[in-house]
């Protein structure tokens, strides 16, 4: 079959890096077979890209299974976690830490790798795995394209107005606003302290899977929908779609223009009988 996207060119051999929240979603069994980390990396591996995905980690030689976690692994640890103090407090934390390391490490080491990370976060779930590989990747001057969706809660809107006559109910759903908190973002802000560390051009208020949905055979899923309410005025897909032909330049405050971004340098390797040089930078 002819590719979907055009020829891999300067996406070819490229390697990111697929971020976001893992252990609060609604469902981790769904997040792993539906989620975006799907879509995406098979979009990405269309352009040529080696794709991380934490949710299949790779194969490291000498380390079976190095870093695998999965619903069993991590509600082992959750049961084991304790607040006790005293030698028996400290030998369960430790084991909880130790436990979890070779997770860790697998993640931000398949982030050193990457050319890129695409770092999904919407504001309303909780994640600290995400802004640790997100700033790992920033302080190595390397792109986060950072993907921000509305967040809004249309079943609570529906419930407001279901309990409209029922005062006792409507001040339960108020407390439970505040102590969730539920916090509607519906135009899709993120967070401030992002923004300087991401850089402005590289934001996201979704994906954009609908133009591609059809070519690449994806089924409905909750995004679908989502993006549908309101399309992304800023989608994910088509900026890899272009970038693949041409890199993506930077606003300089100083000289108000668009500027050449050196955050993408993408090795051109030579490829030997064995091993590989790196030749020259890819350049649009």
């Amino acid at each position: 079959m002819a590719p979907r996207l055009g020829k891999p060119r300067l996406l070819a051999d490229a390697r990111v890096y697929l971020s976001g929240p893992m252990d609060f979603v609604a469902s981790r069994a769904a997040e792993k077979r539906f989620g975006w980390r799907n879509r995406v990396g098979e979009f990405l591996r269309e352009l040529g890209v080696t794709v991380f995905d934490p949710w299949r980690k790779p194969d490291v030689r000498g380390f079976h299974q190095y870093g695998i976690e999965d619903e069993a692994t991590t509600e082992r640890l959750r049961t084991l976690w304790t607040f006790r103090r005293g030698a028996a407090g400290a030998r369960a934390r430790a084991e909880c830490a130790e436990s979890f390391w070779p997770s860790l490490h697998a993640d931000l080491r398949m982030v050193d790798t990457s050319d890129f990370v695409i770092a999904y976060c919407p504001v309303n779930i909780y994640s600290v795995g995400t802004p640790h590989e997100v700033i790992l990747c920033r302080q190595q001057r390397k792109p986060v394209l950072f993907v921000s969706p509305p967040v809004q809660f249309p079943a609570l809107t529906e419930l407001e107005q279901h309990l409209a006559g029922d005062r006792r109910g409507t001040a339960i759903l108020e407390r439970l606003k505040t102590s969730v908190p539920i916090k509607p973002n519906p135009d899709a802000i993120p967070s401030f302290w992002y923004m300087p560390l991401i850089g402005g051009e590289h934001f996201f208020d979704g994906f954009g899977f609908e133009p591609y949905r059809r070519s690449f055979g994806w089924k409905p899923i909750r995004l679908d929908e989502e993006e549908a309410a309101r399309p992304p005025k800023h989608p994910l897909l088509p900026f890899l779609h272009a970038v693949n032909r041409q890199l993506p330049k930077k606003w300089d405050r100083t000289q108000k223009r668009f500027v050449p971004n050196d955050d993408w340098l993408l090795w051109k390797v030579k490829r030997a009988r064995r091993g590989a040089q790196m030749v020259t930078i890819r350049r649009s």
